[in-house]
């Protein structure tokens, strides 16, 4: 009889390495865990039963045996009949990434054919080129089809074959109780409504399964098993709060993205153990007037730099950097902490920090007039801003004040305060004399200029939005970023001059795909992309430059973004492409990125500096911690933009049915996204919305096309939005279009006589032309 082929959680054939010869019995539990373990695949009682040569009644006996041993834990139901064993993982089938360990690496479990998970944690092969060109790394939650084997340390590893997505596991939302009565709230079940986006439908909750939850209350749900029609019904299993907390956005955010909170025990007594630094063998820099620049609302100040003017017309800079090392030792609870939250994460109403406040707030940051240890850099450039040469140094500095921004760059426009009016001429200026040297090495270098307003908002201390709008840009932060990305530069090339294990931060050139993209929308506004050229950021910027003057400027903007990768980690220098630099290595900001931490380490172990340096490590565990910590960036971006959305749509829930001034972001089949110039805030307008006939969908043009018109909408265009609905709990935003779209051919002609290039065939008759969508009166 033939049977199906064998694979994770499936019957098939028992596997080649079996008992040859029938048993005089039911083996016994050692002898069925010696089988199970060989096996390495899920099996069924009839595969074992024909192994064994068990036949009969006596197949009752070998499956309360079964059901013996899987009370025990000793094997694990992978389905509702198949087992295996716990302690070996399957050659291959399908897995799930459960978590991140103390090392970093993402460890998976086989799945069973019910969404069981069975078998032993094993740790995931490296992942470097599905990082780099397949999109956002593997996370917790994600699914994939993959092949274990055994290392030489007798350790099992699985490698991905095929990913398969993330399965939603939980769902966050808002409760929203069927019956309110008081103090009775929730108690008759209710709904949920999801925080996400992209979950556009509400989830039930049987009584039996609300958990005491209270109407408004923020809850987590698990999805239970669903068949047939009606809606699917979840289970209430954790509650943190509720809606009408100011400070539900970010708390529902944390939620949603696992983002680690508090710290362990042991993190917390190493954290209060510590104490200042005394100067030792430590350079002394406590005389030098450095100064910290940062934001109004800044938590931390890990870097504070100062400047002098030298003969000839170049200049002495020196940063100086918080020794977090110093504190953060290799193996400690505190390391192990850092490695596992890989960066801080900053919300609106509050900061989730990389390290507990006794570091990241007091002994690693660098307050005015508090001796602060530090690992500095002395860099010389000359007149036009090319570094001639640099040193790293380990020493002890006083700040001398801690500027913001707006102070530092109102000092330079003339407007000096009782703080910066003493630091005007002896700090201030030549750090400013040393950034116009530095501006015109970066103009002459090339780096990429797209415009990328950030937002801002404005939070009272209850939490509640007080005003939206977008950061204001001073010559004071590009001084800092201009230094930053100096000293960044001096730490990659002097850990590649020492031979040293470094992780680089890279950001790789686009994909053939994306520049193709990109030819073929130039191409419809009259504008050329030659194929075959290697791109540079020059040529992006050119492309800019020439777009500028036109309607077609911020379109452009948007898709020449678009055409970037995304910049990661990783022990493969692919060089900067977004900064035009060939070495690069984050090494400013220690208190808020592990990645910066490894490179102090890296340094302090290279130039001899203490014992307290990076410890002997392979390349594949320093490619595994550049994995996870480029994984857990992407976490809290993608956590501080869906916080950031919810406050925004809290903020204009109270301005429904009011009109905007927005710009058209996106383009697609069922309608387009808008940015609000106001606030920022990003929503859709239906197709519905957009007029009454029949739109075509024009992809390399990024345009919704009227099929009778030819009139259209498209990507960059300004346009004016009523708002229809504000979603806080979720972010979304739903508008419709008042004013007109982009005229199209001359009446009486038809508007699209065939198949538009690059746009999706239209039919003749027979209903809506193929790909084209209509507003539904």
């Amino acid at each position: 009889m033939k049977t199906k082929g064998r694979g994770n959680g499936q019957k098939g054939k028992p596997p080649k390495k079996t008992v040859t010869r029938p048993a005089l019995g039911v083996p016994d539990k050692a002898t069925l865990l010696a089988f199970l373990n060989e096996a390495k695949t899920a099996i069924g009682p009839r595969e074992i039963a024909i192994a064994f040569g068990i036949k009969g009644d006596e197949r009752r006996a070998l499956k309360a045996a079964l059901r013996e041993l899987a009370d025990e834990g000793a094997i694990a139901k992978t389905g509702r009949k198949e087992v295996a064993s716990r302690t070996v993982p399957p050659e291959g089938g399908m897995f799930q990434l459960i978590e991140i360990d103390s090392q970093g690496d993402l460890m998976a479990r086989a799945l069973g054919r019910e969404d069981e998970l069975y078998g032993p944690l094993v740790r995931l092969a490296s992942t470097r080129a599905q990082v780099r060109h397949e999109g956002p790394p593997p996370g917790v939650g994600d699914r994939f089809i993959g092949k274990t084997r055994q290392t030489h340390e007798g350790e099992y590893e699985v490698q991905i074959i095929k990913r398969l997505g993330r399965v939603i596991e939980r769902v966050f939302g808002v409760f929203m109780a069927a019956d309110v009565r008081p103090g009775q709230a929730g108690s008759s079940g209710g709904r949920l409504v999801p925080a996400d986006k992209k979950q556009r439908h509400e989830l039930m909750i049987l009584p039996e399964h609300a958990k005491g939850a209270r109407n408004g209350d923020l809850v987590a749900a698990r999805l239970l098993p669903h068949r047939g029609y009606g809606p699917k019904k979840a289970e209430i299993i954790e509650i943190f709060g509720n809606n009408k907390n100011p400070k539900a956005a970010s708390i529902l955010a944390i939620a949603a993205h696992a983002i680690p909170m508090g710290f362990t025990a042991e993190e917390e007594e190493e954290a209060q153990a510590a104490g200042p630094a005394p100067l030792g063998k430590r350079e002394d820099l406590r005389h030098i007037p450095l100064v910290t620049i940062d934001p109004d609302d800044a938590r931390d100040h890990d870097d504070a730099v100062y400047a002098e003017a030298l003969p000839g017309g170049g200049h002495k800079i020196l940063v100086a950097i918080a020794d977090v090392a110093h504190y953060v030792t290799p193996g400690s609870a505190l390391d192990e902490g850092a490695l596992m939250r890989g960066n801080s994460v900053y919300f609106p109403d509050r900061v989730v920090p990389m390290l507990p406040e006794r570091l990241s707030a007091d002994l690693c940051s660098l307050m005015d007039g508090v001796e602060r240890p530090c690992l500095a850099l002395e860099i010389k450039i000359d007149a036009g801003g090319h570094k001639q040469s640099h040193r790293f140094l380990r020493g002890l500095m006083k700040s001398a004040a801690s500027l913001t921004y707006t102070q530092a760059q109102m000092a330079i426009d003339g407007m000096p305060d009782a703080m910066t009016a003493p630091l005007l001429d002896t700090v201030l200026r030549p750090l400013w004399a040393a950034y116009r040297a530095l501006e015109k090495a970066r103009d002459q270098r090339e780096p990429l200029e797209i415009n990328s307003p950030e937002r801002k908002i404005i939070l009272s201390p209850e939490g509640k939005v007080l005003s939206i709008g977008l950061r204001e840009r001073f010559d004071a932060h590009r001084l800092i970023e201009e230094m930053m990305i100096l000293s960044n530069v001096c730490a990659a090339e002097t850990l590649e001059d020492k031979r040293s294990p470094l992780i680089y931060r890279v950001h790789d050139q686009p994909s053939e795909t994306k520049l193709a993209a990109l030819g073929d929308f130039l191409a419809t506004v009259n504008m050329k992309w030659a194929k075959g050229q290697p791109p540079s950021p020059a040529r992006f910027n050119r492309v800019l430059e020439l777009a500028a003057p036109t309607e077609h400027a911020e379109m452009i903007n948007e898709i020449v973004l678009r055409t970037q990768a995304q910049a990661i980690y990783d022990t493969d220098n692919l060089g900067h492409f977004g900064l035009n630099l060939r070495k690069y290595a984050h090494f400013t900001s220690p208190i808020r990125r592990y990645a910066d931490l490894i490179v102090h380490r890296a340094l302090i172990s290279a130039l001899g500096f203490g014992e307290d340096g990076l410890k002997k490590t392979s390349p594949d565990q320093l490619k595994k911690v550049a994995e996870a910590i480029t994984a857990t960036e992407r976490r809290g971006m993608a956590a501080e933009r869906e916080a950031t959305d919810r406050y925004v749509a809290a903020f204009l829930s109270e301005r429904v049915g009011a009109t905007f001034e927005a710009r058209i972001t996106s383009v697609n089949r069922f309608g387009v996204f808008v940015r609000l110039e106001e606030t920022g805030g990003d929503g859709l307008v239906p197709v519905m919305r957009l007029g009454s006939e029949y739109f075509h969908h024009d992809e390399a043009g990024h345009a919704l096309i009227g099929a009778e018109t030819g009139d259209r909408w498209v990507l960059g265009a300004k346009v004016r939005v009523r708002l229809l609905e504000a979603t806080p709990v979720s972010g979304g935003l739903l508008f419709e279009i008042v004013s007109q779209p982009k005229v199209g051919p001359v009446p009486g002609r038809r508007a699209l006589r065939g198949p538009v290039r690059g746009t999706t065939p239209m039919r003749k008759t027979g209903g809506p032309p193929r790909g084209v969508t209509r507003r539904k009166r």
